[in-house]
């Protein structure tokens, strides 16, 4: 397989995930918002600071307002991780690789790709918000459905799982973050208020909420809200699940050693979560260095297939 090949398949995978995940992240933040007593201050702008934007947010707008926020996060042309610039780059590179994929993947995504820009402005407004995210997602999920259940586990789809699942496992530590931030920055008497709204909603984000009370067998709380995101093997946006995807679908392809080494260094780097007082700036530092990790593997893979000197990843 031509390497700009393998590196238009990773970043498709990417920017799909990405598209659903902040659909699903949007969503969720609505809700939490409305489901928060009054008193409690929480700003639209964390979602800015959950995707790692401030600076470039910072760049075009002033306020931290709620229009301001949906826009850079869903329309903004100028932000490449905006839901529509990620859409159409998802556009772009299946274009380029209609060879390798099912061949419905182009006509699905043309589907999502005009519905989205059509209708952003329901987005952008709260009326309609939940109604066309919710129809983003079930796009990106048909596409995810049609991925897995025609395109053989060959080298093509092993690029597609890797980058699925490294930007998924991104996304995993950043919701959670910006779970702990929020309680480490509110005062200490609105914590039971947050513990009884906020770990269900981090749940929720990840379609986790009842895989959650069926595994733990618990009530919901932040030590094993982050337990199950963090450890869970069998769960598919948990931070264990992604990891061992990355290191199999890594593990098939040639010249893997060097990439099966970085994401074993990340399966062994855990952190110790038993009680409460464990929900603390530490483990905020630690998800931002399982962050940093997350990126210094996609140099990683990379450098291992998409710039090979022969022009080629397999």
């Amino acid at each position: 397989m031509l390497s700009r090949v393998a590196e238009r398949l990773f970043w498709s995978a990417r920017y799909l995930e990405r598209v659903e995940n902040i659909a699903r992240l949007v969503s969720v933040y609505d809700e939490l918002l409305y489901d928060l007593p009054r008193d409690v201050r929480v700003s639209w702008y964390n979602l800015i600071e959950i995707n790692g934007s401030p600076q470039e947010y910072s760049e075009n707008y002033s306020d931290h307002g709620e229009k301001s926020v949906m826009r850079f996060l869903l329309s903004d042309k100028e932000n490449p991780s905006s839901l529509l610039s990620s859409l159409f780059m998802v556009r772009e590179n299946i274009r380029t690789t209609r060879d390798v994929v099912p061949e419905e993947m182009w006509e699905l995504i043309n589907e999502v790709c005009l519905h989205a820009k059509k209708h952003i402005q329901s987005g952008i407004n709260r009326a309609d918000r939940h109604a066309y995210l919710n129809t983003v997602i079930e796009g990106c999920q048909k596409i995810n459905g049609l991925l897995g259940s025609v395109m053989s586990r060959n080298e093509a789809w092993s690029f597609v799982s890797m980058g699925r699942y490294v930007e998924r496992a991104d996304m995993n530590t950043r919701i959670l973050d910006s779970a702990v931030k929020l309680k480490l920055q509110s005062p200490p008497e609105e914590h039971v208020l947050l513990d009884q709204v906020i770990w269900a909603k981090v749940l929720k984000s990840q379609s986790a909420y009842l895989n959650y009370l069926r595994t733990m067998r618990i009530g919901i709380d932040g030590v094993n809200t982050a337990l199950f995101l963090l450890t869970d093997e069998d769960f598919p946006r948990s931070q264990a699940f992604c990891l061992k995807q990355i290191k199999n679908a890594a593990a098939y392809l040639p010249r893997h050693n060097r990439v099966v080494s970085e994401v074993t260094k990340l399966q062994d780097n855990t952190y110790d979560i038993e009680q409460e007082g464990d929900i603390s700036q530490a483990l905020s530092d630690y998800l931002n260095d399982i962050q940093l990790a997350l990126i210094a593997l996609q140099n990683d893979i990379r450098e291992t297939w998409f710039h090979f000197s022969e022009g080629e990843a397999s």
